[in-house]
């Protein structure tokens, strides 16, 4: 690992890292802001954020307003990109598919499988360098927006016990069942449905091992809620299911990060109360 950015904030340190991934066979950046109790040598519990299509570790860290909540709580705030990149990485023109949308998931099909493998990437060595790197009290939670959102989700639903908590702001909560997703999985995943439903938080939900409560924050003025998001559905399968979540409409909102802004302190307040357990 190799710092490449550092700047102070709310008394913490805001850091960009590069390192060689072996998982995803490229150089991968990430966001690391070390709050003050971390600086001070206290071992801290880390919140990863998964960043949505088009992004890289930039968007969250310079838009969303999270350093001061993250300093308030002690929290490690991790933040990957959202795909390998790369002149010898498969891409597509389009901006939903290739660099830039990882969809969280391990590639099977060609040409991706080779470097696109995000749920290894987020789940297994990410989390490794930061513990090495970093003093981590072995506590994890996610989050994250839109297909960011899904990341987290799919990913905490996928690995009981990895995660102490899971929050999403306007998550694709069925990609299986709307347009982004069925893209994607396509793609990346090929025509077998049954593999679809392993990333694919509505279809996972029903057969959760661990009632992790989540919390999603959904602006009702989002441009892709209809087509796109359908929070409804996440909604009505956890009813079915009988788990745990806090699903806010929030009026006005949109899909942008000043929503994200506007609403992150909470989603921190949510990660914190399971640390503290």
């Amino acid at each position: 690992m190799k710092r490449i950015e550092q700047y102070a904030s709310f008394g913490g340190r805001q850091e960009v890292w590069e390192h060689a991934s072996k998982t995803l066979g490229v150089d991968m950046t990430l966001g690391v802001y070390l709050p003050p109790a971390a600086l001070n040598g206290k071992a801290c519990p880390v919140l990863y954020w998964l960043s949505g299509l088009t992004c890289t570790e930039q968007n969250v860290i310079t838009k969303a307003g999270a350093q001061q909540y993250a300093a308030q709580h002690g929290i490690i705030f991790v933040c990957p990109d959202t795909s390998p990149r790369g002149e010898d990485v498969a891409d597509d023109k389009a901006y939903d598919l290739g660099q830039g949308a990882g969809f969280y998931l391990n590639a099977t099909q060609a040409p991706w499988a080779p470097h696109f493998r995000m749920e290894d990437y987020v789940v297994e060595e990410l989390p490794s360098l930061i513990d090495q790197h970093f003093n981590t009290r072995g506590q994890q939670g996610i989050s994250g927006h839109s297909m960011g959102g899904h990341g987290a989700l799919t990913l905490a639903l996928r690995h009981p016990g990895v995660y102490q908590s899971v929050s999403a702001f306007s998550p694709i909560v069925a990609p299986s069942q709307v347009p982004w997703g069925q893209k994607a999985f396509s793609a990346y995943l090929g025509d077998n449905r049954e593999a679809w439903a392993e990333h694919d938080a509505v279809e996972l939900i029903a057969h959760a091992s661990e009632p992790l409560p989540i919390l999603v924050d959904q602006g009702d003025a989002d441009h892709f809620l209809e087509e796109q998001l359908k929070p409804e559905l996440l909604e009505a399968a956890c009813q079915r299911a009988n788990h745990p979540l806090t699903l806010r409409m929030q009026p006005g909102y949109d899909h942008s990060y000043y929503f994200i802004a506007s609403f992150i302190g909470d989603h921190f307040a949510h990660h914190a109360k399971a640390f503290a357990h």
